[in-house]
């Protein structure tokens, strides 16, 4: 299971600028949700995509912190984040 989920959709371009992050900074170590798969999905995060999951908590939206991920996923699973 990955660690990192992201929650998008098709056609967002904030969504493909989010991707472009994931793949530079953790290629192959990430997954990706539709947000349009599911009816939860659009109630829960609605228009704040792209929406980063971190061991399956909300870390951020809209945008990929990359120096503050990569340091939460330095820490191990259910350790506490700052």
């Amino acid at each position: 299971m990955s660690r990192v989920t992201l929650i998008s959709r098709d056609g967002c371009h904030l969504c493909e600028v989010a991707e472009a992050a994931l793949d530079r900074i953790i290629p192959g170590q990430w997954s990706r949700v539709n947000i349009d798969s599911s009816i939860e999905l659009e109630r829960d995060y609605g228009d704040r995509v792209p929406v980063v999951l971190l061991d399956g908590a909300e870390h951020g939206y809209w945008k990929v912190e990359e120096d503050r991920l990569l340091r939460d996923l330095s820490r191990p699973p259910g350790e506490p984040r700052l």
